[in-house]
């Protein structure tokens, strides 16, 4: 029935779908020794697989990912510049190095961070809220840009420069940091946000587990703006979108000339939390 594309899905519990996937092997065996071996059959949560491999990826560089691109204008930012700031590949691994990010006028933001009425406890973008850009600067949001049928399609914005590197000298805070790409500089990719295949954990013991197939299994996103360091990443090569989870290139669809990104697990358990 089409459900899933092929034994190697990168949401099936096969070897070559969590291959595709982005799990490790370390990752597997891991799991194995976790579960260790029994006489008798047994369900295991796959909330243990998923820490399994965070842990494993806990190490892997960070970099900068938009998958729900909005666009923000910094309207007292000079005309044409750009400058490169410095980025961590990873802040509680110093060894990784650094690299540089391009850093413009015209940014990219994702859309859940802004709020046009935000309720009380979002820290995010909204109007008249500053807030902090990673690896960058603080700023402000001065003006909403609508479309014909009142969707918000950009953001006028001003920047303080003083605060380059993310702290102010006056020592004022914001309590919301944003991540975000460089729209002259963005590299363009199809990205894939996997999540578990069946909504009940023992789906052999439903009446037809069609019936309890996942329908957000897979969100699709072709509109992605990444970090241009992305454009050259090794196509085995795990990273964590800040904010967003562990990512890896899909072994089969992607190419040079067309990025496609897997979602391999998100950062933490959302399954778990709305369990409770």
């Amino acid at each position: 029935e089409q459900k899933v594309t092929g034994w190697d899905d990168p949401r099936m519990p096969t070897i070559s779908g969590l291959r595709r996937r982005g799990y490790t092997p370390a990752s597997i065996r891991d799991f194995c020794q976790r579960i260790g071996v029994t006489r008798k059959d047994n369900i295991v949560e796959m909330g243990v697989l998923e820490n399994c491999i965070r842990e494993d990826l806990a190490a892997a560089p960070r970099v900068l990912g938009v998958i729900d691109p909005l666009k923000v204008l910094i309207t007292n930012y000079p005309e044409g510049e750009t400058e490169q700031l410095t980025a961590q590949n990873h802040p509680q691994i110093p060894e990784l190095g650094s690299r540089d990010l391009p850093f413009s006028r015209e940014i990219y933001v994702e859309r859940d961070d802004f709020m046009e009425e935000p309720p009380k406890k979002f820290f995010r973008l909204s109007p008249g809220r500053e807030v902090r850009l990673r690896y960058a600067y603080f700023i402000t949001c001065n003006e909403v840009i609508k479309n014909a049928d009142g969707e918000v399609v950009e953001l006028r914005c001003t920047y303080d420069p003083a605060t380059r590197g993310g702290n102010a000298p006056d020592g004022r805070k914001v309590k919301g940091t944003i991540h975000w790409v460089s729209a002259a500089h963005a590299v363009d990719a199809e990205v894939r946000l996997y999540d578990r295949l069946f909504m009940d954990p023992n789906p052999a013991a439903a009446d037809d587990f069609i019936a309890v197939l996942n329908p957000d299994s897979l969100a699709i996103k072709t509109n992605a703006k990444l970090e241009p360091s992305l454009a050259h990443a090794k196509a085995s090569q795990q990273v964590q979108f800040e904010r967003l989870g562990y990512f890896c290139q899909d072994s089969r669809d992607s190419t040079p000339q067309a990025l496609v990104f897997n979602r391999t697990v998100s950062l933490r358990d959302s399954w778990a939390k709305a369990a409770k």
